[in-house]
């Protein structure tokens, strides 16, 4: 069983096909600009397709992953000269208390189990400066959108630059708030990569502790990119917060 989804050198040209951004890039490229960000860094920045997005004139971007094959990609797309990229995680972020904006986006902050989660709320509060802003979404548990993830919901056949892929993801495990499930990747030959995820789902209540408890204050959270208030059915949970 393989545990690294992001890991793998065939299937990482497919994640920007496969999230290519969208509400949720607009979303954070117009907060960096309604702060007037000059120091950013984007955490879990995966392929960096909204961190090189970020990057402009006057402006310091970093994009930290714990995943050296997609920072690979990262470093190879146009743009990329302009971010400092680095393997790493929360740690990476130093308490230099001068970022502007933190971001941890494309529910990256899912992967993170409770004392990861508070390791990285805490290294972000500390890198941020007074009035500093972290940002990130969430999937809402109260939507129970892992019901969804069934091998007959989700199956598909497309054609890639690998070949014809088969692709599906099925839930294996569900334990209070942490979900398991299986991605499979089937290529032409039959080969089936079956790569093992595992999320944490989080409700409003258990987030706002969690940056209360690192240090953050002025905590809002939305049910939607458009600033929705948030509902039982709110598919995502939106998360501002200011470092006191």
């Amino acid at each position: 069983m393989l545990t690294d989804p992001y890991g793998d050198r065939d299937l990482v040209a497919l994640y920007d096909l496969d999230n290519p951004g969208g509400g949720d890039h607009d979303f954070y490229r117009a907060l960096a600009d309604t702060l007037d960000a000059r120091r950013i860094v984007d955490l879990g920045c995966g392929t960096g397709l909204l961190t090189r997005r970020l990057a402009k004139a006057g402006r310091s971007v970093t994009g930290i992953d714990p995943s050296p094959t997609m920072l690979d990609w990262a470093r190879r797309q146009p743009g990329a000269e302009a971010v400092t990229w680095l393997e790493g995680d929360a740690t990476s972020i130093l308490p230099s208390g001068d970022v502007d904006l933190v971001l941890c986006t494309g529910n990256a902050i899912m992967h993170l189990d409770g004392p990861a989660l508070t390791i990285a709320t805490r290294r972000i509060h500390d890198g941020l400066r007074p009035g500093g802003v972290v940002s990130f979404e969430t999937r809402n548990p109260t939507a129970r959108e892992w019901e969804e993830w069934t091998r007959e919901a989700t199956y598909d056949e497309r054609h890639t630059h690998l070949g014809m892929l088969t692709e599906w993801v099925e839930v294996t495990d569900v334990t209070g708030g942490r979900v398991t499930f299986d991605a499979h990747n089937v290529f032409p030959d039959g080969d089936d990569r079956v790569y093992t995820s595992v999320l944490h789902f989080r409700d409003a209540d258990a987030i706002r502790a969690a940056l209360h408890d690192a240090g953050f204050d002025r905590v809002e959270i939305r049910g939607g990119w458009g600033g929705e208030n948030v509902t039982s059915s709110s598919r995502v949970l939106v998360v501002r917060a200011e470092r006191a």
